[in-house]
């Protein structure tokens, strides 16, 4: 058997003295708290403590739009740019499309009278919004060129000879720019060649140059030896001081004397000016001028090859005949509208290419 449990040494009276009272404690201190701050909460009414704020936060109704003004950075490239305008998207325009589309059809499934009727004449179902076409640039050269008097089938003597004048001038000058104009480089040169005895003796040549150029260069490098240096006294430091600062003072009074003369011929700079800039207006307007006379003659440059104009299409004094009958074949009319679409800008110039037999 095991041995009994030891009871406490002290009486009933000592007790007492292990009971907390730390509940006690608690409930005091809380009490001078709420006699401090103006009572307890619990018997405040709940509108006293509880109260709902209905004014606007502005600093987060600031973040939500700052959010929604948010820009992609491709957008924002393109938006930097004034002269590139950003390509809209086709979704929004799709999607309105499609509702559009279905309300319609509710409309017309709604109206049984209506379903499986279509009007031909009727004018509800034209598209009203006209595409805007983009004008192009019109050309200065007319479409269809009036050809002068000299060039009929049966033209008066004076405005044939003039136009028949101009026709050779221009064939004239071909000629002439072949004739005159640089010769090309030829691809090969053609030579002989050097015997065994000439190559020895441009050996010997060379050999003799080379002997010469060693003793120039002996005699040169003698010549030009460092020298010794002489010291330099302070005397002689300051006299270069002195004239040093002369030379300066001349310049300056010389930029003075500069200056006033420049005052003085005031007028005479301000018609100079004035000169120029009328100069320059005049220029402006011949180059203007010269551009459009340019314009008229030959298109713009559009692709690798040049533009070139056509013959004059004249009858010789012989083959006038002064009837349509015994007309000569001349050029055809599709050449005449293809060399017009060149001529105005609006097909590039081509290549001429040359039939093979």
């Amino acid at each position: 058997m095991g041995k009994k449990s030891k009871g406490s040494r002290k009486g009933k009276k000592a007790w007492r003295a292990n009971i907390s009272s730390a509940d006690i404690e608690d409930f005091f201190e809380k009490s001078t708290k709420d006699a401090l701050s103006g009572g307890s909460l619990s018997a405040v009414p709940n509108d006293s403590l509880f109260v709902v704020d209905k004014s606007r936060d502005l600093s987060v109704k600031r973040k939500i739009e700052k959010k929604r003004e948010k820009v992609l950075y491709c957008d924002s490239i393109l938006t930097k740019n004034p002269f590139v305008q950003a390509v809209p998207s086709s979704i929004n325009k799709k999607t309105k499309k499609k509702l559009e589309e279905g309300s319609k059809a509710k409309e017309t499934s709604e109206d049984g009278a209506k379903v499986g009727m279509f009007d031909i004449w009727s004018d509800k179902g034209e598209n009203k919004s006209k595409k805007s076409k983009k004008s192009s640039k019109p050309s200065i050269i007319p479409a269809v060129e009036v050809e002068p008097s000299g060039c009929s089938f049966n033209p008066p003597h004076e405005s044939h000879q003039d136009v028949l004048a101009r026709a050779v001038a221009e064939e004239m000058q071909k000629v002439y720019r072949n004739e005159l104009g640089p010769e090309p480089v030829p691809l090969t040169v053609t030579g002989e060649a050097i015997s065994e005895e000439d190559m020895l003796f441009l050996d010997a040549d060379n050999d003799t140059d080379d002997e010469t150029n060693l003793d120039e260069m002996d005699e040169d490098d003698i010549e030009k030896r460092p020298l010794r240096t002489k010291r330099v006294t302070r005397v002689e430091l300051n006299k270069r001081a002195r004239n040093k600062e002369q030379r300066r003072k001349e310049a300056e009074s010389k930029k003075l004397k500069g200056i006033s003369k420049e005052i003085d011929s005031l007028p005479d700079i301000l018609q100079e000016i004035a000169k120029e800039d009328e100069e320059r207006q005049n220029r402006l307007i011949r180059r203007t001028i010269a551009k459009q006379e340019r314009l008229k003659s030959c298109p713009p440059r559009l692709g690798r090859h040049k533009f070139e104009p056509p013959p004059v299409q004249v009858l010789l004094s012989e083959e006038i005949t002064g009837s349509l009958r015994k007309l000569k074949g001349c050029c055809t009319l599709v050449k005449d509208r293809f060399k017009s679409l060149e001529k105005r800008g609006i097909i590039a110039p081509t290549a001429k290419k040359s039939r093979r037999k």
